[in-house]
């Protein structure tokens, strides 16, 4: 089991940038294929992005792909998502999600273990 807690959310102006970072705790978070997920208000919680275990290839939704940027320090068992370029239209709740699963899933009911959330808001 792990346990995770996002930080770094606020709120920023159009076109500024934020990082957010997920930190596990737990069983070893080298262990874990690692995801971001958000949910605007009155929507249903959609994939930002996510990285396998292994920390090789990252995989984006269209709509951050080109501003957003997934890393992970399994040293630190830390996860971050550096978001540049935001847009009102990405303020949210983001959410860090961990699967036990070796591959990369884009369903939130395919991962296992979640986060509280942090909050995201882009003003125009």
């Amino acid at each position: 089991q792990v346990q995770l807690v996002e930080s770094g959310g606020g709120l920023v102006q159009a076109g500024g940038s934020l990082r957010l970072s997920c930190a596990a705790s737990g069983r070893t978070f080298s262990s874990y294929t690692m995801g971001w997920f958000r949910q605007a208000l009155g929507k249903e919680r959609e994939f930002v992005g996510a990285m396998p275990r292994s920390a090789g290839s990252t995989y984006y939704a269209d709509s951050v792909k080109g501003r957003f940027t997934i890393s992970r320090d399994n040293d630190k068992n830390t996860m971050y998502l550096q978001m540049n370029s935001l847009k009102p239209e990405d303020t949210a709740v983001y959410y860090c999600a961990a699967r036990n699963g070796r591959s990369v899933k884009y369903d939130y009911d395919e991962y296992d273990y979640w986060g509280q959330g942090t909050q995201v808001t882009v003003s125009s």
